[in-house]
């Protein structure tokens, strides 16, 4: 879940740009939490006191205006009536990691990020990149190994997951879908080097650099451990309520947060 927050963080000042090279500043001049950290945190709040998702979205939401929400996220929290919109947008996929750190099996992490996700993401491709995204977090804290992630969700989800970075690098475009986003960050990730191999080459995609971000992210953090100088740098971000949030999370999960399970 850290992860996801610190490749949001670092990708914020990136988002709709050019395409930065791959040894952009990390945690550059102006980077700030947006969206993607604030939903991801809320996403975490509903799951550990079992929160009705949709009220806490939007309550999370109002408390962090001006974040840089998607226009029909933002329009279903002012509406106020909160029914889902048939959204296939990558934000089912940058909140959705909490739902595999929380639960104690796969069967439950895709329970989980269904409910999380359905209450505005209920269009087949939304629903599909949030349970995409934990299944591979899942499957890395599990032990396996990165063919067999691609593989995994190849089969599972029917993404093109044999590509590579420089072959999907030089023809990306902006993509702020669920089916244009999922795919490239797990790739992403799965092909990296350490943590902050994962965030660079999600960045350097350019586009919607910090959602391909806090989805490779969590990924990444699974893999590899978050090193404790970006970790704490990440953190140094948040609020208070965000804190408290996180830190129970990862208590609840029985870890520290950017900590490999242990036998990895």
């Amino acid at each position: 879940m850290l992860g996801a927050v610190i490749g949001d963080i670092v990708g914020s000042i990136y988002e709709g740009g050019n395409r930065p090279p791959k040894d952009f500043p990390f945690f550059g001049a102006g980077a700030r939490f947006t969206d993607d950290t604030v939903l991801t945190i809320a996403v975490a709040d509903a799951l550990l006191d079992d929160k009705p998702p949709a009220r806490t979205l939007a309550e999370w939401a109002r408390r962090y205006p001006g974040r840089g929400y998607g226009a029909g996220f933002a329009a279903w929290v002012r509406k106020g009536e909160l029914e889902p919109y048939g959204s296939f947008g990558n934000g089912a996929a940058m909140r959705v990691s909490p739902a595999a750190w929380l639960a104690r099996s796969l069967e439950e992490a895709l329970v989980m990020a269904r409910r999380v996700t359905e209450v505005t993401h209920n269009h087949p491709e939304g629903l599909k990149g949030a349970a995409a995204t934990v299944h591979a977090i899942v499957l890395v804290r599990e032990g396996a190994s990165p063919e067999a992630i691609r593989e995994a969700i190849a089969a599972g989800y029917g993404y093109d997951m044999a590509r590579t970075m420089d072959g999907i690098r030089p023809r990306y475009v902006f993509n702020a879908t669920c089916q244009g986003t999922v795919p490239e960050a797990l790739i992403c990730a799965l092909e990296a080097t350490s943590f902050e191999d994962a965030i660079r080459n999600a960045v350097s995609l350019g586009g919607d650099t910090d959602t391909l971000a806090a989805i490779a992210g969590p990924v990444a953090e699974a893999r590899f451990g978050i090193p404790e100088e970006i970790a704490e740098r990440g953190r140094s971000y948040f609020t208070e309520e965000m804190r408290g949030i996180m830190e129970r999370l990862y208590a609840r999960a029985g870890s520290l947060p950017g900590q490999v399970p242990a036998g990895r």
